[in-house]
């Protein structure tokens, strides 16, 4: 059986009032609850992260490494673009 979907679909709910419908439908706030910020901010702890020093050892860049003047990430000379860019060296990736 052929349906035609741009007809106007016609049933007994289109004479129900707006107020029988909202019945029908469970309220969907009724469930949360309103609870305070402040109530969960005293379990709520900060790592002290800060307090711990970090090492960090920073090599100078390599004889077979460049910068890209593109994305600013040092790189291997084999991803060196034979394109120039506007300002220099380029990685094969930003020049694609």
């Amino acid at each position: 059986m052929a349906t035609d979907y741009d007809a106007p679909r016609k049933s007994d709910d289109d004479n129900e009032s707006i107020e029988a419908i909202k019945e029908r439908i469970p309220d969907k706030l009724s469930g949360v609850v309103d609870v305070d910020e402040t109530d969960h901010a005293e379990s709520f702890v900060i790592p002290d992260v800060v307090a711990e020093d970090l090492e960090v050892v920073v090599l100078p860049p390599q004889d077979d490494e460049f910068t890209c003047t593109e994305c600013f990430i040092v790189k291997h000379h084999s991803l060196l673009s034979s394109v120039k860019g506007k300002y220099g060296q380029v990685c094969v990736e930003c020049a694609a």
